[in-house]
């Protein structure tokens, strides 16, 4: 009986097949990389953003306070937390204990001398996700003059349009960390008030450019006039022509 031989297949081997490989890994690298989505940015709601702190008031209770008015800007890709940048001042004129005497004694000269230091600030350095609403934000926190390196242990709550006009997108979080005053030189009446500060912030921030987030917004619906209700009443004196 005749054998029968095949021939092998020359484009699965030998030098065409070699020649189509390379030509397929040049054409690859060649091709534009996807572009890569840049984060939006957003500007803080200093109405809707507050710092509240918690500081030791000779070891009876906890002194509460809260600062408002915060400004600044935020890079966020909800997507891709480790894209994110942001960079706060905190108007330290704007603290309040609830009394105008405590006020002044903490913004005096021996504490946080707000005549010479206003403002704190905080930029971020480095983003450490932990899951798609955690995260540690860690930057600079510039206090009484004094920088040090701080994380704040942040979540993300939401990102949405809301249902009221100008009809916005606002984005939520809320952040907590604890410092040490002595650290950023603030060391006056040690056996008063304590060292270490808890910090929680909660943010609302909303596009930078209204005028682009507005463009796909819902319509305003105005009003519809209420129509008065047909009483079934006739006039008397049907009216005469002139």
């Amino acid at each position: 009986m005749a054998t029968i031989r095949t021939m092998s297949n020359p484009i699965k081997s030998g030098p065409i097949a070699s020649s189509l490989l390379a030509a397929s890994l040049l054409a690859s690298l060649l091709l534009p990389m996807p572009a890569r989505a840049q984060p939006a940015t957003y500007r803080l709601d200093p109405v809707h953003t507050r710092v509240l702190f918690a500081i030791s008031h000779a070891g009876f209770s906890h002194a509460l306070g809260t600062v408002s008015g915060s400004t600044g800007t935020l890079a966020f890709d909800p997507d891709d937390w480790s894209s994110a940048k942001v960079s706060v001042s905190v108007p330290l004129t704007r603290l309040d204990l609830g009394d105008a005497g405590w006020n002044r004694a903490a913004g005096g000269h021996g504490l946080l001398d707000v005549n010479a230091y206003p403002v704190a600030t905080f930029v971020s350095s480095r983003i450490e996700p932990k899951d798609s609403t955690h995260a540690a934000v860690c930057g600079t926190l510039t206090l009484h003059g004094v920088g040090q390196n701080l994380c704040l242990q942040v979540t993300f709550n939401q990102l949405k349009r809301v249902s009221l006009p100008p009809f916005h997108r606002i984005a939520g979080f809320s952040a907590t960390t604890t410092l040490s005053r002595k650290a950023f030189g603030i060391d006056a009446w040690p056996g008063v008030i304590g060292d270490e500060v808890e910090l929680r912030i909660e943010a609302e921030a909303e596009p930078a450019s209204s005028r682009d987030d507005n463009a796909n917004a819902p319509p305003v619906q105005a009003p519809v006039p209420a129509v008065p209700a047909d009483t079934g009443a006739r006039p008397t004196n049907p009216p005469t022509a002139p």
